[in-house]
């Protein structure tokens, strides 16, 4: 039997067993990130295929979509609560580029989701510390393995996995500038080296004179475990990694953030929203003349790194955080 134009499937092929079968297998990695396809897969299996996956493809109308966005924003999730705005958006973005296919391979004439307008609305309210309490949690990391890591995420907003994946190699010591290039990102559990998301990813970063010196101190640690585990360190090139140079886990960084924002006594916030309290911190310090945000939140580095003497005093590494299980 042949089929029009727009109807290659033929009677009865549903939305689902076309994303599942043919659109989900044929955009695996590396057509798509690991992580989009995760997501995809994600969206797809829980929140798709539930409502709208028995829907034949060709009958599939701009108001199946609307009226599956308006129930997303409601009831999706196991608690009763509805998606976020963003989410939605997310879920709309794929089925679009699904849908696109679809009308590319000649399975559709059109794309429905042309006609719909995904849910606008704004992220849900940042969470930030005040100055004082950004200040308090440096204070309080001060002698961790992983502070130069956390004075990177608060000075230069970088994202985990570009801290996760930062080689000595991407680190400009001398020049004070660094540029993340290998992100690793996790999806279940598994860590994938990848590229930076947006050509805005792949910049060069300048470091301020605190987080160079908390660099340079890390690598001189770095240096000496390597030298005291000996044969058994792992040369991973990494500058963030255990006490044996193996590397870290992304999602161990963001365990440890909590422990030590516990640790300090401060209200919970994400990783990724410490970038946001720095810059609150930034702000506040450009009202003030003669400050920086740098000095306002970081404490005094208590290493011959931040001396102005012309001579330095033998350096003597204090003992770390113990490691996280």
């Amino acid at each position: 039997m042949r089929y029009q134009l727009g109807s290659a499937f033929g009677p009865g092929r549903t939305l689902g067993s076309y994303l599942l079968e043919e659109w989900l297998p044929e955009n695996q990695p590396p057509r798509l990130r690991p992580s989009s396809f995760a997501n995809y897969t994600n969206y797809t299996t829980i929140h798709v295929v539930p409502r709208l996956g028995n829907i034949e493809l060709q009958r599939l109308t701009p108001s199946n979509l609307s009226a599956f966005y308006r129930a997303l924003l409601t009831d999706a999730r196991r608690d009763g609560q509805g998606l976020t705005p963003k989410t939605v958006r997310n879920i709309h973005a794929m089925l679009h580029r699904a849908l696109n296919d679809a009308v590319r391979l000649g399975y559709l004439v059109r794309n429905v989701a042309d006609a719909v307008t995904p849910p606008r609305g704004a992220s849900p309210e940042l969470q930030v510390w005040t100055p004082q309490q950004l200040r308090a949690f440096l204070a309080h990391a001060r002698h961790d393995r992983l502070y130069a890591l956390w004075l990177l995420v608060a000075t230069t907003g970088m994202r985990r996995a570009e801290l996760a994946g930062l080689r000595w190699v991407d680190v400009d010591l001398d020049a004070a500038r660094l540029s993340p290039r290998r992100p690793r990102v996790v999806v279940n559990y598994v860590v994938h080296e990848s590229e930076p998301k947006t050509r805005m990813g792949k910049r060069s970063l300048a470091l301020d004179p605190a987080t160079l010196a908390a660099l340079q101190e890390h690598k001189a640690r770095q240096d000496q475990d390597r030298a005291e585990v000996g044969s058994a360190w792992t040369d991973s090139g990494l500058v963030f990694t255990r006490p044996d140079g193996s590397p870290i886990h992304p999602d161990l960084i963001t365990d440890w953030f909590r422990r030590l924002a516990r640790g300090a006594g401060l209200p919970p916030i994400r990783l990724h929203d410490v970038r946001h309290s720095y810059a609150t911190a930034a702000l506040a310090a450009a009202s003030r003349p003669r400050w920086s945000a740098s000095a306002w939140v970081t404490p005094p580095l208590p290493s011959p790194w931040t001396s102005t003497a012309t001579s330095f005093p033998a350096w003597t590494p204090r003992p770390p955080t113990p490691w996280p299980a």
